[in-house]
């Protein structure tokens, strides 16, 4: 009877409460971008996976609503009964293209590519070693995999050398990592981490979610930002990031991964085709991405500006180049404190503290885009200034 369940999620949504951790949506009632409003209130939006600006870009727009005309709303099928149409096809094809890689395979969404990998590729005589920090996609997909489960501490080069030693009977070695860890900013060291896989003859897959489209001289992503292409074996990421921003993931890898998990990815094999507008979206965006220098650009010199403005202003910011910027703080309570004060004065962002991160590691994730101007980030460093007593 439920009535017995009832009172046991009630008391563990009283225990969410009580550590703090309760997640709250708030309800945007405009478009997505660098200014929404939030149930009709102005806000300045530094919380957004929209790097380069391109949710709500006119060309975008206007590619999904030609191909609701031409193409309908939706295929109702998987793949390979009939829910696949040219566009499809054409977006796996100019997706290799982009990431530099043989062959690719959409999915409903990144995290169901990287639900979909491990269990095809990875056998029991096999061993799968992933960053402690890697997405929950990955700690979910590994999960499914009937492969040996190995850690290594984050970006730690010296225990990934430790785990594939103790790996070296196994059949078949992968190393597995995000590209940037969405929650620091950094960077994975995968010129290391590929030299590695060489030495003890594993492969490599990068998880490039918060990287494609703007990482890299074309904006291919951490692989083409080290220049480790032709290094890495299996790229997943997202459409909803940079991309975008609305959904559908991916797979890019040899021909031969491809072509397996076309035959046994349950998550492809059993789900709903990504809908024809959003593929025709994703492929102007691809466009706008490769011709988008000047977004790279943009992004960038945000980036660079916001950290030099809030470190000259006496904040604590983790290092590193990417737009994600955590400021720091001393305790839990005082971010989450800052992020009440930063939403009275106009600026959307969310405080994160344990157990999301480790204790003592309280922060506010900023994240820059494009499409962000001056007077924006300013605003927002002001915002900072006023919220905060130091």
């Amino acid at each position: 009877m439920f009535s017995g369940i009832k009172e046991e999620i009630l008391h563990e949504l009283s225990d969410i409460e009580a550590a703090g951790t309760t997640k709250r949506e708030s309800a945007i009632t405009s478009a997505q971008g660098s200014h929404i409003t939030i149930y009709g209130e102005p806000f300045l939006n530094f919380c957004s996976n929209n790097y380069l600006g391109l949710s709500n870009h006119p060309q975008i727009v206007a590619a999904a609503k030609q191909s609701l005309d031409e193409h309908g709303y939706g295929l109702s099928s998987v793949r390979f009964i009939c829910g696949t149409q040219d566009i499809h096809i054409q977006l796996e094809e100019e997706l290799s293209h982009f990431l530099h890689k043989e062959a690719t395979i959409l999915f409903p969404s990144c995290f169901d590519a990287n639900g979909g990998i491990f269990e095809v590729v990875m056998k029991e005589q096999d061993v799968i070693i992933s960053d402690e920090l890697n997405h929950a996609s990955i700690i979910d997909g590994i999960r499914l995999s009937k492969a040996q489960r190995f850690r290594y501490k984050n970006r730690d080069m010296a225990d990934l050398e430790t785990q594939l030693i103790a790996a070296s009977s196994a059949r078949r070695r992968l190393i597995v990592t995000d590209g940037v860890f969405s929650m620091d900013g950094y960077l994975a060291p995968l010129p290391e981490i590929c030299a590695l896989a060489e030495k003890y003859d594993a492969m490599v897959m990068v998880d490039d979610s918060h990287a494609v489209g703007f990482m890299g001289t074309s904006g291919a992503g951490t692989p083409e930002h080290f220049g480790v292409n032709d290094r890495v074996d299996i790229i997943s990421g997202t459409l909803g990031k940079a991309l975008g921003g609305a959904s559908g993931g991916y797979i890019s890898s040899h021909k031969e991964i491809v072509d397996i998990l076309r035959q046994k990815a349950r998550p492809y094999l059993f789900s709903n085709s990504v809908p024809p507008a959003v593929v025709s979206a994703s492929l102007k965006s691809l466009q706008l991405v490769q011709e988008g220098e000047a977004l790279r650009f943009n992004l960038k010199a945000n980036a660079k500006l916001f950290r030099d403005l809030m470190e000259e202003a006496g904040f604590t910011l983790l290092p590193g180049e990417h737009p994600i910027v955590p400021v720091m703080f001393k305790s839990e309570n005082e971010a989450v404190e800052a992020a009440k004060g930063l939403h009275t004065r106009g600026i959307h962002a969310v405080a994160f503290s344990y157990p999301v991160v480790p204790l003592g590691k309280a922060r506010i994730r900023i994240q820059l885009s494009a499409q962000h101007s001056e007077s924006d980030i300013r605003a927002c460093v002001e915002a900072f200034k006023s919220s905060v007593n130091r």
